[in-house]
């Protein structure tokens, strides 16, 4: 008789019956710890986005006018679909220590964050804050005053209208916001020169008056640790430092340092980094936009800087001062879009046209005429 032949038929049955029940406990218990893991999952993205929404109101949100916003409306419509592939946004820093109001000033930094939607690559581009453009109703003159004479809404129409954007976004911070958050971050790295280290005299002295620190001046070139004290100093150098040129160029590379800290700092920095920064904020994005580029925060990729306009050049006026002439806008504006949005096939706007021969006429300086 062979073996199959001697097991018992009842007991086979059984053992059957055995097994299915424990597959069937197992199953239970393994769809029951899942759920168990997602429930853990979900409380720990629930306390996050609670804990952030708390910080978030420590940030002063401004309701815009949209109406006061303008926005050329003779930009191609190839263009404009090239433009939505990205998130462009307005950056102004201003300096106002003594009343902090971010809603009046003239801004010392404008800045555009830009945004690639798809490869989450991040552009920035200084717009120098003495270019000469129009900040409103025909009036040329250094485009920062836009910021002083209307607010945000006057700075965005003042970058829409002369650059061919559609940015409905901005970010302001104050000064002093800089310091500390360096300071936070354990100093940022910088390659200084003999000239640079000179000039940062003035500055340093300044702001420890204003700040309350004792910071020292660097005594000579080479590569420091700077402090938020001397990080803002170096930033802020103007006059004999490569004029406003050379001082977007550096307050690129102290901002891009300081995300590059960030972004692999720990848990305790951030938190403390949120709550220095966040005061100094004033956006007209809400808690939801704020959420959803936080989302991201970790895969943005600083890429490529720069500065507007590419071919300029620099003029006294009595009534302005000095300013930066582009030469000409048109052909900046184009070289803007095609840096910042690939856009190879851009036409400037009859509006662009029309600022840029109107600067030509002003100042007598055109195309080829720059460096």
């Amino acid at each position: 008789m062979s073996q199959r032949e001697n097991v018992n038929p009842i007991r086979e049955q059984n053992h059957r019956k055995n097994s299915r029940r424990y597959q069937k406990r197992a199953a239970a218990r393994r769809r029951r710890n899942t759920i168990f893991i997602m429930e853990i999952v979900l409380l720990l993205i629930l306390a996050v986005v609670l804990f952030f929404v708390s910080k978030l109101s420590k940030i002063e949100k401004t309701k815009l006018d949209m109406d006061k916003i303008e926005v050329n409306e003779d930009i191609s419509q190839e263009s404009q679909k090239i433009m939505k592939g990205y998130q462009t946004i307005a950056m102004f820093g201003l300096d106002n220590r003594s009343n902090g109001n971010l809603s009046q000033g003239r801004s010392d930094v404008i800045m555009l964050a830009n945004i690639n939607n798809k490869t989450h690559e991040v552009q920035l581009v200084s717009i120098y804050r003495d270019t000469y453009l129009d900040t409103g109703s025909g009036v040329f003159e250094k485009c920062n005053a836009a910021y002083a004479k209307g607010g945000p809404e006057q700075a965005l129409s003042m970058l829409n209208t002369n650059l061919d954007l559609a940015i409905t976004d901005y970010v302001t911070v104050d000064f002093s916001a800089i310091v500390e958050c360096v300071d936070l971050l354990g100093g940022v790295e910088m390659t200084i020169t003999d000239d640079e280290a000179s000039l940062m005299l003035g500055y340093i002295q300044e702001l420890n008056r204003l700040t309350g620190n004792t910071a020292s001046c660097p005594s000579s070139g080479g590569t420091y640790t700077l402090n938020g004290v001397q990080a803002t100093a170096f930033a802020r150098i103007r006059y004999g430092g490569g004029d406003d040129y050379k001082r977007t160029e550096r307050q690129r590379a102290v901002l891009s340092a300081m995300i590059a800290k960030a972004q692999k700092s720990d848990l305790k920095t951030l938190n403390a980094l949120i709550n220095t920064l966040f005061s100094d904020i004033q956006t007209s994005f809400s808690n939801a936009d704020l959420l959803a580029l936080a989302t991201n925060i970790f895969n943005y990729k600083l890429s490529e800087t720069n500065g507007f306009p590419y071919e300029k050049t620099a003029h006294r006026y009595d009534k302005v001062g000095d300013v930066v002439i582009p030469c000409d806008l048109s052909s900046n504006v184009t070289a803007l879009h095609q840096f910042l949005y690939t856009d190879m096939a851009y036409t400037p706007s009859d509006t662009v046209k029309n600022n840029s021969e109107m600067i030509t006429s002003k100042t007598g300086y055109r195309e080829g005429d720059g460096f």
